[in-house]
C-alpha cells in the first residue's frame, strides 16, 4: 500500500511522472476538527479530476492564522484523518501562510477552494489552468462547531 502523507519534494517527483497520463486537483487548508463541511469539499474536489492532493497547514502555520489555542488536532493527526478518505490521493503539508510555494512546486491542473473565497482572493489562481470553488454547507466550519461544543457545555463542564 503506498503512503499517502509525503513531502512536498517527494511529492513533486511523483506527480511529475503522473502528470502527463492524469489530471492533478489540488485543495489546502487546516482541516482542523474534520467536519462534513471538509468532506463535502473534498468530494467535490475528486470529481474534478484523478488525483487529488491536500495540502495541510502545519500547526505552526494555524497558530499564526487561527491564534495560540488551534490547531486542535496537531498536523499528524490531521493528516492521518485526510488521508483515511479514500477520496485522497495525497496529503503534504506546507508552513507558509499560504499555499502559493506548494502550488509552484507541485503544479496541480485544477486548484479547488470553497465558495467563501472570491476568484481573487484564491492564492495560487495564476499557476493552474482552472479553478473550482465548492459551495460551502452552511453551520459547518470548525469555528462554528467550537463555539457550539463552548456554549453547549461550557468551559468547565464535562462532557460525557
Amino acid at each position: 500500500m503506498k503512503t499517502k502523507i509525503v513531502s512536498r519534494n517527494r511529492l513533486a517527483k511523483i506527480l511529475q511522472k503522473e502528470k502527463n497520463k492524469k489530471k492533478i486537483v489540488f485543495t489546502n487548508g487546516c482541516f482542523d476538527l474534520l467536519h462534513l463541511g471538509h468532506l463535502r469539499l473534498l468530494q467535490g474536489a475528486k470529481k474534478c479530476g484523478d488525483l487529488l492532493v491536500v495540502a495541510l497547514n502545519s500547526d505552526e502555520s494555524v497558530r499564526r492564522i487561527k491564534g495560540p489555542l488551534r490547531p486542535l488536532l496537531n498536523e499528524r493527526a490531521r493528516a492521518e484523518l485526510i488521508a483515511a478518505l479514500e477520496i485522497v490521493d495525497y496529503v503534504t503539508f506546507f508552513s507558509e501562510e499560504t499555499p502559493e510555494k506548494t502550488i509552484q512546486l507541485l503544479n496541480p491542473d485544477i486548484l479547488v477552494k470553497g465558495s467563501d473565497y472570491s476568484l481573487e482572493q484564491i492564492v495560487g489562481r495564476n499557476h493552474v489552468l482552472k479553478v473550482v470553488r465548492i459551495p460551502l454547507i452552511q453551520g459547518y466550519s470548525t469555528s462554528s462547531l467550537v463555539t457550539k461544543i463552548i456554549k453547549s457545555y461550557g468551559r468547565t463542564q464535562k462532557i460525557r
